[in-house]
């Protein structure tokens, strides 16, 4: 079983779900997704797998968010362009395993999918 996790180490949330993880012993592929952002193909895989739509998965109070989406009309090829231009606003923790995809908000949501 391959699981892989979107992962800010800095980001308490983050961090309890990569621990919740390893204590099912499992050893995920970990992603520093601000260091190597998803592709824009990944990305859009990842939204399929979580069932969401490219607002639903964005860090609305980060300041890229405000400064690049905040009241502009734009597609969803846009906004996925722009969470891969910055990743900063993308919500975190994400897991993916089994063709499927968990935003670790609560750590617990990730293991319906484990």
């Amino acid at each position: 079983m391959s699981v892989t996790i979107y992962h800010n180490p800095r980001c308490s949330k983050s961090r309890q779900t990569l621990a919740l993880i390893e204590e099912k012993g499992l050893s995920p592929d970990v992603v520093l997704y601000l260091d190597t952002p998803p592709s824009k193909e990944t990305l859009r895989d990842i939204l399929k797998q979580l069932g969401k739509s490219p607002e639903e998965l964005m860090r609305k109070g980060e300041q890229e968010y405000k400064d690049h989406i905040k009241g502009q009309e734009l597609s969803e090829q846009q906004q996925i362009e722009t969470m891969v231009a910055y990743p900063k606003m993308i919500e975190r923790p994400i897991v993916v395993c089994n063709g499927q995809a968990r935003v670790g908000r609560p750590p617990e949501s990730v293991l319906e999918i484990l």
